[in-house]
């Protein structure tokens, strides 16, 4: 039996794999990027009302669904908000996060103030997404006592960069709302050594920075933005396929993703070393009672 997943926000792609099985469908928004913030500073708005209740072990439905005065997570471990929290894309950015952060279920809702929903309106996507995290950042450090160390590190990356023939991607309307829907299904690949994943993302008015966000699972690396494509949305639909022996251009019957970016989005991932945010979990608790 499939999860219904109902998520309407973009989460780190290595708890996405974790949370689905291997046929499946899952929905998100795609947000806007920038520096991960560091420390929770005290002139950002805090949520005034926070909920966070253990789920019911029989639920089958999961989601995150923003809302205009915040979002309600439903049925799925604290990680992925932490990670949305630090802007974490692999698993490997963040040392020291508990077993049960990733295994024990949650319900969370949180509704920020009047005021606060007000001055959201007057943000940009990118200015908004900073504060929305730095909000994220005060609610674990009062609810989980969390603290969290900063070290940057000089790691290998994909640098996403325009092709030379070109951008493939339509260019869609700057106010319409992001979305990427990514569909799996999987298969005995055509040597039967091991099972293959053909995946398609269908995205609507997604930025450059939204895709190379939901690349670093399957490219292996953390992803950095470097088209100089801003604020630009864009409709494409990326079709490839991966295999758990090898890679699927070696055996597969679909495009690796490096092949997929090229040849359909006119982008490239090229191999690059830059400074990374990484983090490492200094104290964190199980949630305070409601």
């Amino acid at each position: 039996m499939l999860m219904q997943a109902h998520c309407g926000r973009h989460l780190p792609a290595v708890l996405l794999v974790a949370l689905y099985s291997s046929s499946a469908t899952m929905h998100l928004w795609a947000q806007a990027g920038g520096a991960a913030p560091q420390d929770a500073n005290p002139k950002v708005p805090a949520y005034e009302v926070v909920s966070i209740k253990p789920a019911n072990p029989g639920d089958r439905d999961i989601g995150w669904k923003d809302l205009p005065n915040g979002f309600d997570f439903k049925n799925m471990p604290l990680a992925p908000l932490i990670y949305q929290a630090y802007e974490i894309t692999l698993e490997s950015q963040i040392a020291g996060l508990p077993e049960w952060t990733k295994a024990d279920r949650y319900n969370v809702s949180s509704r920020a103030g009047d005021d606060t929903v007000a001055a959201w309106k007057k943000l940009s996507k990118q200015d908004l997404s900073k504060q929305q995290q730095l909000m994220l950042q005060a609610l674990f450090a009062d609810r989980c006592q969390l603290k969290v160390r900063r070290e940057v590190k000089e790691l290998p990356v994909y640098d996403l960069v325009i092709a030379k023939g070109g951008l493939k991607m339509k260019e869609s309307a700057s106010d319409e709302k992001s979305f990427v829907e990514l569909d799996t299904t999987s298969s005995y690949g055509a040597t039967g050594s091991g099972l293959e994943y053909k995946k398609t993302m269908t995205a609507h008015a997604v930025t450059a920075q939204g895709l190379a966000q939901n690349l670093p699972h399957e490219a292996g690396r953390i992803v950095v933005d470097k088209t100089n494509l801003g604020e630009k949305q864009f409709d494409f639909e990326l079709k490839w396929s991966s295999s758990q022996e090898a890679p699927a251009d070696s055996g597969g019957t679909g495009p690796s993703i490096f092949t997929a970016v090229e040849e359909q989005l006119g982008l490239k991932l090229v191999p690059a070393k830059e400074p990374v945010d990484t983090f490492v979990v200094v104290h964190i608790e199980r949630p305070t009672e409601n």
